[in-house]
């Protein structure tokens, strides 16, 4: 016989979770966007974060509340490198959602809500990871890496991750290998405020074609230019296709991924030391940043 007592606990909390849920059910919605389907947070009056990643590159988009008809929204911005976008609604009475840097710990219990057609959906699972920031594979700046144990439904992205105190702490998001991740609230505080400010995340413009070469000879690999936009900052520095780029500011650059990952936001304006062969010939020079334009 099962003992009275541990069925009245786990009954307990299972009643404490599906409160957690009804209780930020009303700021979750679904995101409709061509043919993508997944999940989205109210994140201040009227606007929606959702994950990048999941929302369509065309059409008309669309977000359902628990319980109501199709709400058109509208795409602000949005920036891939942090799996971060912003929509506007043609409302603003549904609830935003509290969220925070609220501090993570391993094999502490962690909930996903999501919507799937305006319904809620929810999976729970454990922390199975937390690190300090790090930068995506694109380059984004996020504040911390934040790794969950669960099976997550494909429409739920973009839903938020709660823990066991119904406190909102980022965004789920899927990784590689369908790991699932967390944006972290204070990373989308900050992206989602430029979003709303700017429309966009300013990116650092080299204005050069690049690709990665091995040095012969050498142990190593350099970047060689394989074009050169006349208007960018490479040409405004003197830099000539054919160029092999070998230091960053004295750092020995690594990949073309690794130099890209550096044109950060906070790389624009920056000048920096560009060490390189031409000819055969060793040669330093300054380039200043610029700001990668809309295309």
């Amino acid at each position: 016989m099962s003992d009275p007592a541990s069925s009245i606990h786990l009954q307990d909390i299972s009643a404490a979770l599906g409160s957690v849920v009804a209780s930020v059910s009303s700021s979750i919605v679904a995101v409709h966007s061509h043919r993508s389907r997944s999940s989205g947070f109210v994140w201040r009056a009227g606007l929606i974060v959702t994950a990048d990643e999941a929302l369509a590159d065309e059409g008309d988009i669309a977000a359902i509340s628990p319980g109501d008809e199709p709400i058109a929204a509208h795409v602000i911005g949005r920036d891939p490198t942090t799996d971060i976008a912003l929509l506007r609604l043609d409302r603003s009475d549904l609830p935003p959602a509290p969220i925070a840097a609220i501090p993570a710990a391993v094999g502490a219990l962690a909930l996903i809500v999501g919507a799937e057609e305006g319904a809620p959906t929810a999976a729970l699972g454990i922390v199975s990871r937390v690190a300090g920031p790090w930068q995506s594979l694109r380059g984004g700046a996020i504040d911390a890496r934040l790794e969950l144990d669960l099976a997550m439904r494909g429409q739920a992205e973009g839903g938020l991750a709660l823990n066991a105190a119904g406190q909102a702490f980022g965004m789920a998001v899927f990784g590689p290998r369908r790991r699932v991740l967390v944006i972290p609230g204070a990373t989308i505080e900050r992206v989602a405020a430029k979003l709303e400010q700017h429309g966009r995340i300013s990116r650092g413009y080299l204005g050069l074609g690049l690709q990665q070469v091995t040095l012969q000879g050498e142990e190593g690999v350099g970047v060689m230019v394989m074009s050169v936009d006349l208007q960018g900052p490479g040409a405004a520095a003197g830099l000539r296709q054919g160029d092999v780029l070998m230091t960053w500011n004295g750092e020995p650059l690594r990949s073309v991924s690794s130099l890209l990952r550096a044109l950060g936001p906070e790389s624009v304006g920056q000048t920096v030391t560009l060490g390189l062969r031409r000819a055969g010939e060793a040669r330093e020079i300054s380039l200043t940043i610029g700001e990668r334009p809309l295309r």
